[in-house]
């Protein structure tokens, strides 16, 4: 027996898999999958197919920050009025609700370190209600979305982790 969720997995893994494969995967029928699918679509469970792109391995310039965001929670809406306003931003990748000592994680995407410093001192930090940002640079990803960047040879696996 399946379970629906097992359906999501495998998407999530690999968006590119067709109702076929999966079916094949899971001993469903296509059609199964095809209608559990577009209802899922439909929804609002399956947001958005994406592709995981190593833009380092490309001519693309681009600099990632996380900027931590301490907020003053608003009455009757908690934080989610200046999440909202925050995630409206071109350059806002992700915004996550945290426990801890700043309230909100934002990841962004900019061509420059100054595009990165001007986000925050002029469209971020003057929102009523934000109080306080801490902005962190990625310098390098090992692992996104459950995918490795770097895989390491035999050899090295061998020496590292015996």
């Amino acid at each position: 027996m399946y379970d629906t969720n097992d359906i999501l997995r495998l998407l999530e893994k690999d968006g590119r898999l067709t109702p076929q494969q999966i079916a094949a995967m899971l001993a469903m029928e296509p059609e199964q999958v095809k209608a559990f699918i577009e209802k899922s679509e439909a929804d609002g469970v399956i947001l958005k197919y994406t592709t995981l792109i190593d833009w380092d391995k490309t001519t693309e310039e681009s600099v990632k920050a996380l900027i931590e965001v301490k907020i003053a929670p608003q009455r009757g809406e908690g934080f989610d009025r200046i999440a909202q306003r925050i995630y409206q931003y071109e350059e806002v990748d992700s915004v996550y609700l945290m426990s801890g000592n700043f309230d909100l994680a934002v990841y962004i995407t900019a061509k420059t370190i100054k595009d990165v410093a001007e986000f925050v001192y002029a469209r971020l930090a003057p929102l009523e209600g934000v109080t306080a940002t801490a902005t962190h640079f990625i310098l390098k990803k090992y692992k996104e979305m459950g995918c490795a960047y770097v895989v390491p040879s035999e050899q090295e696996e061998r020496i590292n982790f015996a």
